[in-house]
């Protein structure tokens, strides 16, 4: 049976020099795909802004607000992507933090136990 719990969800928002996007996008998404695989992570999204393209944001929900983002900083594909998309940010990237409130059950964040993610 499932209880009633909060998440740690961060918005990291993040705007590219211009002509770096597609490059930018590749990196997170290759990013967010093994993110998506770590225990502590519910959801990784990545965004693109329709109006300035950018501009991205990740949303990332944690299962904690301490283990899980520290787990996820150390892990090699961070490292890799901290590394590779350093020099195409505009500005240095802001982080918003939350409490998740809805949905208030694990299963409405997390991905699909079968198939791959796309």
């Amino acid at each position: 049976m499932s209880t009633s719990a909060s998440y740690f969800a961060v918005h990291v928002n993040i705007v590219c020099k211009p002509g770096t996007e597609e490059v930018f996008k590749q990196a997170s998404l290759a990013n967010a795909r093994e993110s998506a695989k770590e225990e502590g992570i519910l959801r990784f999204d990545v965004l693109q802004d329709t109006s300035e393209p950018s501009k991205f944001t990740l949303v990332e929900v944690y299962k904690d607000a301490e283990i899980a983002p520290k787990a996820h900083k150390d892990t090699e594909h961070y490292a890799k992507w901290r590394d590779a998309v350093a020099d195409m940010m505009a500005v240095p990237r802001q982080a918003q933090k939350f409490t998740t409130i809805f949905p208030s059950l694990e299963q409405g964040w997390s991905y699909p136990t079968e198939g791959d993610l796309e």
